[in-house]
């Protein structure tokens, strides 16, 4: 991949386009006057920040809906008002392409960038997707910390990071663990999920979430 035109025009998994354009045609009740994005959706932020930060892949009426990650659903009514108090945000929410949302130190990406049906892309689905993970990794020379939100994000998190493959019982998922990589590369930091899932049954709170973004800031200062 050179550039972000490579990505919005993929049609490379046949499932995900067909689902990601019914999707975008049937639209949601509440979002009928909406001209959908139905494309992959490029990551957001400042690739010159010292955060990075993966999720699993576009929700449906989300960011599929908005054309910006972790935008218009659920997770990212959770995710944009813990950055904001963090000092990552510039406002604490994200509506739409156009509302003046700026990121700063940090930018938001996904393992996958076709919303996948039941939120379940499959692992050929996420293996076609992953360089372009890779491309936005390779462009983040300040990158401290990578906050994974998901043990499937962190699992390619360490795909990525090529070998420590063959060391991933090294790194378990589990919510608020900080591992450093060898060498010169980043932290890593494990996160629930910030979906309706785990959000409104306690499994995330705001302040476990909190502490998330304290451990960043400490990290990178």
């Amino acid at each position: 991949m050179n550039n972000y035109e490579d990505l919005i025009q993929c049609r490379l998994c046949e499932r995900l386009v067909s689902w990601r354009e019914e999707v975008a045609i049937t639209k949601k009740r509440a979002f009928r006057d909406w001209n959908y994005w139905g494309k992959p959706v490029p990551g957001f932020g400042d690739l010159n920040g010292q955060v990075l930060v993966v999720g699993l892949a576009p929700g449906a009426h989300g960011s599929n809906r908005t054309g910006r990650m972790f935008t218009g659903d659920a997770s990212g009514d959770f995710l944009y008002p813990a950055l904001f108090r963090a000092g990552f945000a510039s406002q604490p929410e994200s509506l739409s392409l156009n509302d003046d949302l700026t990121l700063n130190n940090l930018f938001i990406t996904a393992v996958c960038r076709c919303v996948p049906p039941q939120n379940k892309p499959t692992p050929s689905e996420i293996k076609n997707c992953l360089p372009y993970l890779q491309y936005e990794i390779s462009r983040m020379i300040n990158l401290k910390v990578v906050v994974a939100l998901g043990a499937i994000a962190q699992n390619h998190i360490l795909r990525i990071f090529s070998d420590l493959c063959q060391k991933k019982q090294q790194f378990p998922f589990s919510h608020g663990r900080v591992d450093k990589f060898p060498g010169e590369m980043p932290n890593l930091i494990s996160s629930y999920h910030p979906s309706r899932q785990n959000t409104q049954t306690g499994k995330l709170t705001v302040e476990m979430f909190d502490q998330i973004w304290l451990k960043v800031n400490q990290l990178i200062n």
